[in-house]
């Protein structure tokens, strides 16, 4: 009896020692609260590179796993639309949005800094109750199926994918300078040959028709630029260059608050209607919109290359816009040339 009584002592024992303290202590991380949040991002926005390679690994250092971002990377044009769309629905106005975007619960932290300042407090404030789930989006949006955990996410390919694309902006931006030096060499050459009585002649058809046509172009890059400086919206760069890097400098803007792309509508309008008032009118100021459309190009050409000499050796970052942009207005300089050689060929005596 008293053998019976032990053995099932025995084996009430063991069948009690798993649930032990050790045993629940191993079982905790299953069980631990976990802050899951959405992050937006895109490449080429620094403000995204310093949370991707900052802010998240030192806050994911300290939670280990009770910490899951997803991003989401916002590639396309249609990515951005409907990124727009998605956090007007959630009830923020447009210049409210950007990239970096931190979605967390229903609060939504905008830009490096407020992610910095914030997140941290509100993770442990959302540990302490038992953790949260992913935000309930407003309305339904295909970019969740993109996204990618940030502890799958390497941030060498980021780091690599902006220097290959910098290195590629680089080229073009060589190009577009190398480019614009030559066409001012052609310039000096046309003015020489202008003061030795040897104009150029009038660009007929197309070719006139070109200076219009450039400029209403030049206009609509020139307009979305003053937009991304004067709201800092993340710029649309393609897979040339970071206009982002470019647009956030302090070389955006003259004397740090007159927006560069501003300037840049400004002289795409004055040049539209130097040229419709030399084709529509005959008198002495239509005989002058000639040289002056050559002037306002000229002028152009030149604070173009000093942008780009800022894009490449100080900024380090090239802007497709900014270049495509240079490139308008070295084209509308020489399509200006002639009338401004024919005005410098005229003597005094034949002027009079």
């Amino acid at each position: 009896m008293r053998r019976m009584l032990a053995s099932l002592l025995l084996v009430v024992f063991f069948t009690i020692t798993p649930i032990t303290p050790t045993a629940q202590a191993a079982a905790l991380p299953d069980t631990a609260p976990v802050v899951q949040a959405l992050l937006f991002w895109s490449n080429g926005c620094p403000h995204c590179e310093t949370v991707l390679l900052e802010t998240l690994p030192a806050l994911q250092q300290v939670h280990r796993g009770q910490l899951s971002i997803t991003l989401i990377e916002l590639v396309t044009l249609e990515d951005v639309d409907e990124f727009y769309a998605l956090f007007e629905a959630f009830g923020l106005a447009k210049e409210q949005i950007n990239v970096p975007l931190l979605l967390i619960n229903d609060e939504a932290l905008v830009g490096a800094d407020q992610i910095a300042a914030e997140l941290p407090g509100l993770i442990e404030e959302y540990l302490i109750v038992g953790g949260i789930d992913l935000p309930v989006l407003p309305r339904p949006t295909t970019l969740l199926e993109r996204g990618v955990l940030f502890t799958n996410f390497d941030p060498n390919s980021l780091i690599q994918s902006e220097q290959e694309t910098n290195f590629s902006g680089y080229w073009l931006g060589w190009a577009v300078m190398i480019g614009s030096w030559l066409a001012l060499a052609l310039v000096i050459l046309a003015i020489v040959r202008a003061f030795r009585g040897k104009p150029m002649a009038d660009f007929k058809g197309w070719l006139d028709l070109a200076v219009p046509i450039l400029s209403v172009i030049g206009l609509g890059v020139a307009i979305y630029l003053t937009y991304v400086e004067t709201t800092q919206a993340m710029a649309i760069c393609g897979p040339v260059g970071d206009c982002n890097t470019v647009q956030t400098s302090p070389y955006a803007k003259l004397f740090g608050f007159f927006p560069v792309g501003l300037l840049g509508a400004l002289g795409y309008i004055a040049i539209l209607a130097a040229w419709a008032w030399r084709h529509i009118r005959t008198d002495r100021l239509a005989a002058m919109a000639g040289p002056a459309l050559f002037g306002m190009g000229l002028f152009g050409t030149v604070f173009s290359i000093f942008l780009t000499y800022l894009e490449l050796f100080v900024i380090h970052a090239v802007c497709i816009w900014c270049l495509s942009s240079a490139v308008i207005m070295a084209l509308l300089m020489l399509l200006t040339l002639p009338p401004a050689t024919q005005w410098l060929a005229v003597s005094d005596e034949d002027e009079e």
